[in-house]
């Protein structure tokens, strides 16, 4: 069960609308590099990465091609070998950022791979806690919304049947993020989860004013309230309000959550399987969270993290974002506000060969 072949390819995806939070930078597209380890058994692990807009796609699709000597000849079965390996390839370079997205990208499709050659889903393989995972929408709500369109968008992922929505803060005035979260639970009603993002926006003082007014909204989370490399500031404001604090779509590896973990910064872990080191490292960070009673989440790469998070007891919501549904031959369906974990061989969802010739970057 060796790999014979690693091959990438780089798509192009429409968004259905732009986006924006408070960091300022909002696009209308991503770029994927999409990677392909091809197998002498007969399957191929898929997986891809991807960046907004489509800036520098390129240096994504290039670290992962330079790892490929050192992951062709190696046996699909030994992923927790092959990160250990890819790992001391790269103490050069360092361990966060690019280096980090490239062995993810590899360390995914092994395990895809892996799944597919054995018969068996991602989820059962490392133990199957979930048949289902509660999802919420992260499409839209965007910081450029006024509150009246808040309120129409958000009943309408409501009636799609999600149990939960997010939105973005991030303006100026702490009372303009109030009137809008208020619109917003006013139309989906009490029972509904309401997540608010503010996408590292504040500063702690101001987090912390803003977090307390919105206690009043029955917030399921309050995301990345302040810059992420400043654990002790998201310390601080987890400890000044009641409402959960959410955090990690950007840290790298389990030392980056062990970080987390030492200043008390965040009561639910998000982990990007990109950013994050790959599904070897999730399942390192996911166990390192349920030795200290915290729920995980995921952070994007929808499709891919189904199976993760029904294979863990402390897994909570997943993150539904469209932006690559239109890869996949797979679907996601909501049924009563949750998503079945696939019991399909890897991780459940394989890539559209049309789909990747309509949206080819040539």
């Amino acid at each position: 069960m060796r790999v014979t072949n690693l091959r990438t390819i780089i798509v192009e995806l429409p968004l259905a609308r732009p986006t924006l939070n408070s960091s300022g930078v909002g696009h209308d597209r991503i770029r994927c590099v999409l990677v392909f380890l091809d197998t002498d058994v007969g399957v191929t692990g898929e997986s891809f990465l991807f960046t907004n807009g489509g800036r520098r796609i390129e240096v994504l699709e290039s670290m992962v091609t330079s790892l490929k000597p050192a992951v062709v000849g190696a046996d699909i079965r030994h992923a927790e070998r092959i990160w250990e390996k890819l790992w001391r390839e790269l103490y050069f370079l360092g361990h966060k950022g690019v280096t980090i997205f490239g062995l993810a990208a590899i360390d995914t499709a092994l395990w895809d791979a892996k799944g597919k050659a054995l018969g068996a889903s991602v989820s059962s393989m490392l133990g199957s806690a979930h048949d289902r995972i509660p999802v919420y929408s992260s499409a839209g709500l965007w910081l450029s919304s006024t509150p009246d369109e808040l309120a129409k968008e958000a009943a309408g992922y409501i009636a799609q049947g999600f149990a939960g929505v997010k939105m973005r803060l991030g303006k100026k005035h702490v009372e303009e993020d109030v009137e809008r979260v208020a619109a917003v639970r006013k139309a989906i009603g009490p029972k509904v989860s309401l997540m608010c993002d503010a996408s590292r926006g504040f500063t702690a003082d101001h987090a912390i004013r803003l977090g307390r007014k919105l206690e009043a909204f029955d917030l399921t989370w309050f995301e990345e309230p302040v810059p992420p490399y400043d654990h002790r500031a998201s310390g601080r404001v987890a400890a000044a309000i009641d409402t959960p604090i959410a955090s990690g779509e950007t840290e790298a590896t389990r030392y980056g959550f062990r970080e987390m973990l030492a200043h008390g910064s965040a009561d639910i872990w998000m982990a990007d399987l990109g950013r994050v080191g790959g599904v070897s490292e999730f399942i390192k960070v996911a166990h390192l969270a349920a030795a200290h009673d915290i729920a995980i989440s995921n952070h994007l790469f929808t499709e891919q993290s189904v199976s993760l998070l029904g294979a863990f007891a402390n897994a909570t919501w997943l993150e539904y974002m469209p932006w690559t549904a239109m890869l996949y031959r797979e679907r996601i369906a909501i049924e009563d506000g949750h998503v079945a974990v696939p019991d399909r061989p890897g991780l459940g969802f394989t890539f559209d060969p049309d789909a990747i010739e309509r949206y080819r970057v040539r």
